[in-house]
């Protein structure tokens, strides 16, 4: 088999290694929307002292498997009076940003050849990429408040565009410090910038960015506390009250592929992404098993900001829609510029 590779040519090699990748990181992605889905719901049920999902499967394992089936095969039915085209196109749209930005996310260094980086699209411009593709996520949600020719799905619809314009302002503010300090908008420059020990982690050296990125990916992601676009209490479900079957699950499914992309995010631009500064994990793999100890590290990093997602679902209250506004226009965005200039003043401090 290795005799097989080796005789291959190098643009053959890269497109197989490229392919094997692909096929992983998607399989690695859709696995983990499904179980961070029973995760929610096992760590709701210990905040609300009951059992939680266990019957199907061990210890409720293969809950996810079931709730697919169930999805796949419950009746869709098509309310008369939605505009078809876009009732339909909204929830196709729902995972398309959380897919398509997982290529430029560096999930680990190498694997033991400095070939073979692992990142699918290491594009110069990565930044500008990932933030162009997360807006793209809103439209979901108002073609399906537009298409579902209805009062609730409408407001929820009109709440996420004015909630994403605040919020992503002052997320792609927030991250402007970290490009000025790294000089580059290379997502695996960021982290190579954060090699050679804890404290070179840029969650130490922009703390204030990191605290408006979170607040911003919370909106982002329509998680509670800025849950207000489908807003049970108010909404009755908002945005996906015409939904029902696959097209109800792709909405949800799209939530938690956002989830875990804005966590890969924070992972690389804040807490050094694949690195570890001990038992020699701060620098390039150049072994198998180092390489692969990195991708470990990475998504143990993603999962532990997927718990305090959850975690903060159960636990916060929603913010009333005027706070949500507040928050965004007249905290965050001065803020950011804030952080902006003082970084900008440092930086030309220090080579002056």
């Amino acid at each position: 088999m290795t005799d097989w590779l080796n005789n291959l040519n190098p643009t053959t090699q890269f497109a197989l290694f490229t392919a094997v990748k692909v096929v992983a990181a998607s399989a690695v992605l859709m696995t983990m929307v499904a179980y961070v889905v029973l995760v929610e719901r096992k760590v709701c049920a210990f905040i609300q002292d009951r059992i939680g999902p266990n019957r199907a499967g061990w210890f409720g394992l293969l809950q996810p498997v079931a709730d697919g089936i169930k999805a796949f095969f419950k009746e869709e039915v098509t309310p008369a009076h939605v505009r078809k085209i876009f009732y339909v196109l909204a929830p196709a749209i729902a995972l398309m940003p959380a897919i398509l930005n997982i290529a430029v996310i560096p999930f680990g260094s190498t694997l033991g050849n400095p070939d073979n980086k692992m990142v699918l699209a290491n594009l110069n411009v990565g930044i500008l990429y990932t933030f162009g593709f997360v807006s793209l996520g809103v439209y979901s949600i108002v073609l399906a408040g537009y298409a579902a020719n209805s009062k609730y799905p409408f407001l929820g619809g009109i709440r996420s565009s004015a909630q994403m314009i605040s919020y992503e302002i002052a997320m792609g503010m927030s991250v402007i410090p970290i490009f000025m300090l790294v000089g580059s908008l290379n997502l695996s420059d960021v982290i190579g910038y954060q090699t050679g020990g804890l404290f070179h982690w840029l969650i130490f050296k922009q703390p204030l960015a990191f605290v408006i990125f979170l607040g911003a990916a919370f909106a982002e992601t329509n998680r509670t506390p800025f849950d207000l676009p489908e807003a049970e209490q108010e909404l009755a479900g908002g945005y996906n009250v015409e939904y029902s079957s696959i097209k109800f699950a792709l909405f949800f499914m799209g939530e938690y592929a956002n989830m875990i992309l804005v966590s890969a995010m924070m992972v690389t631009l804040f807490f050094g992404g694949w690195t570890l500064p001990w038992f020699g994990l701060d620098h390039g793999a150049t072994t198998l098993l180092a390489g692969i100890a990195h991708i470990g590290i990475f998504l143990a990093k993603v999962c532990l900001f997927l718990l305090m997602f959850i975690w903060v679902r159960w636990m916060w209250p929603r913010f009333r829609y005027d706070q949500l506004m507040d928050l965004g226009w007249r905290r965050f965005i001065p803020l950011a510029l804030a952080n902006i200039v003082v970084t900008a003043v440092i930086i030309w401090w220090q080579t002056k």
